[in-house]
């Protein structure tokens, strides 16, 4: 079944998605995005949702929350085969069989997080540029949490976002996931983003990750979350399907700004017991990082990369 129908960041980034979400005006929720008293993790609201992103020109089309589902990028891949508009959206309170990539499990106690998919179809947008989606995702996720939250942010190449300044160095706390789907209506893209909110310490996936509540020392609305980082995912996806997905109209210079890993010692995985260690050195326009190691110089794409250790932290990709 289908889902119903539906600024300047903190430290003054450039970018598509400055001053574009709305105001939340809900009398029964905090003005405030993140408060110091304890949340009992109340549900989303499908209703509430969609009449804040109902807005003219909203990417949104239709949007649904399920209590638990096994995994959102899977349902929506089901829903782009059956003909569902672009602007589709998937929230599930609970996912218990995600998967990010190389096959990696994504999984979050009941709405500690937000995991979502979304339905895009950038048809005028040659295949060979549909990378640079998870990375343009990367830079709305970083600019929605700079409008909301005192959380220091940065994206690690290729599709984590990371939360920085801690006293346990760099922790994980988004992850993307973009698969291709084909359709009998042309190519789709299903973009699948999880984060943790108001994960507790002994809640979090993995000894690297983090969330944004322990982050702050505060909890973290995630209905606004969610309308801030699709709102600044609408602006920075209008803005490169315009450009037919030329990064260099903005997007590749915004990217690297927000991105950690370059100028960090990179470790790069090429093979099972094979290491490339060097120098980050840029993201080139293929969306591919670009390390230096010595004499020699080489572009990964994502799918050649499985573990990149920067500035000493060992995290996966």
């Amino acid at each position: 079944m289908v889902p119903g129908a539906a600024g300047q960041g903190r430290r003054g980034r450039a970018g598509y998605g400055a001053a574009v979400v709305s105001a939340w005006h809900d009398p029964d929720r905090s003005s405030a995005a993140v408060s110091s008293e304890s949340s009992d993790r109340p549900p989303l609201s499908a209703e509430r949702l969609r009449r804040e992103l109902r807005a003219p020109g909203s990417l949104v089309t239709a949007l649904d929350v399920v209590d638990q589902t096994g995994s959102t990028n899977a349902d929506v891949r089901e829903f782009a085969l059956t003909g569902a508009p672009e602007g589709t959206v998937l929230v599930a309170e609970q996912q218990v069989r995600g998967r990010g990539r190389l096959d990696r499990p994504w999984v979050s106690p009941p709405r500690a997080g937000l995991t979502f998919s979304i339905l895009l179809r950038p048809v005028e947008v040659p295949a060979r540029r549909w990378t640079w989606l998870p990375l343009l995702t990367g830079c709305a996720v970083v600019d929605a949490i700079d409008e909301l939250s005192t959380a220091e942010v940065r994206l690690k190449w290729p599709n984590d976002v990371l939360l920085e300044g801690g006293p346990d160095g760099s922790r994980k706390v988004c992850g993307i996931l973009l698969e291709r789907v084909e359709t009998p209506a042309g190519p789709a893209a299903v973009l699948g983003i999880g984060v943790n909110v108001s994960h507790r310490r002994d809640e979090l996936p993995t000894p690297t990750a983090g969330s944004l509540a322990l982050a702050t020392g505060g909890e973290v609305d995630r209905e606004r979350l969610l309308v801030a980082i699709l709102t600044h995912l609408g602006a920075w996806y209008t803005r490169w399907r315009n450009a037919a997905g030329d990064p260099e109209q903005g997007l590749r210079v915004s990217y690297r700004e927000r991105c950690a890993t370059v100028g960090s010692v990179v470790r790069v995985q090429t093979g099972h017991d094979s290491w490339i260690e060097g120098t980050a050195l840029d993201v080139d326009g293929d969306g591919r990082l670009v390390v230096q190691n010595g004499e020699r110089t080489e572009a990964f794409s994502a799918g050649d990369v499985v573990h990149v250790r920067a500035g000493g932290l060992s995290s996966r990709a």
